[in-house]
């Protein structure tokens, strides 16, 4: 019976120190022109635990670009019957859109309130971010890297928002006037307990258990009607 309860202290033992363990994630990222490197380095126990996923060095093909944009269908001008059809709209079917659209707002909102629960429980050690832009004119690059100023102060401010910065973010942003280049260089370190993220993904699973969205309408059928294509 002693051991028995020695070997249950033990394993509550083990237990609580998982789910107390720091886990930090060390993210480094660069991209250079069209060549993009990541690695991120995942370290627990003071490095005894060690994991890192590196993804090399990717290089996009110019014969043969990915971007896809959906195409409006219009009414050609022999296809007036199409362009002048008309849907109406009975009040069962007005009040089933008002339906879901709430069902909508409070499946997005409860998701938010777990992710958001996480990252308040997220702590930023370390965060490096340096851009070199250049446009091959002066005047536009100045206005790019101003706009680079903007979205980089604003995505400091929304981390700082969610997240606990404990180190002044090193943001740099500079132009070069004499050529065209696109430069940016990202390091940063996030640190959180094993026991929320593990936390965190419960709730994700009996959030997601309940079941998507049940729409009673169909506010996609008219988007399968439209034409894709590659550009």
């Amino acid at each position: 019976m002693k051991w028995v309860l020695l070997v249950l202290l033990v394993l509550l033992f083990l237990l609580l120190l998982f789910l107390f363990t720091k886990l930090r994630v060390y993210i480094d990222y660069y991209h250079g022109q069209n060549n993009d490197h990541l690695e991120i380095k995942f370290k627990a126990l003071l490095g005894l635990i060690q994991y890192k996923l590196n993804v090399p060095v990717m290089k996009m093909d110019d014969d043969s670009p990915s971007l896809v944009v959906k195409e409006k269908v219009e009414a050609g001008p022999n296809e007036k019957d199409k362009a002048q059809d008309t849907k109406k709209f009975t009040p069962e079917e007005m009040l089933d859109s008002f339906k879901d659209v709430n069902q909508l707002l409070k499946h997005v909102v409860g998701l938010y309130k777990i992710v958001r629960w996480f990252l308040s429980k997220t702590v930023v050690t370390k965060m490096e971010w340096n851009t070199v832009v250049g446009v091959g004119d002066a005047a536009y690059t100045g206005m790019i890297c101003g706009a680079f100023w903007t979205v980089k102060g604003s995505l400091i401010g929304l981390v700082s928002t969610l997240m606990k910065v404990k180190t002044i973010p090193q943001i740099m942003v500079t132009p070069n006037f004499n050529a065209t280049m696109g430069q940016t260089s990202f390091k940063c370190m996030i640190m959180f307990r094993i026991g929320h993220a593990m936390f965190a993904g419960i709730k994700l699973i009996k959030y997601w258990k309940g079941g998507k969205p049940r729409f009673r309408t169909k506010p996609l059928a008219h988007f399968s009607q439209n034409k894709t294509k590659s550009i």
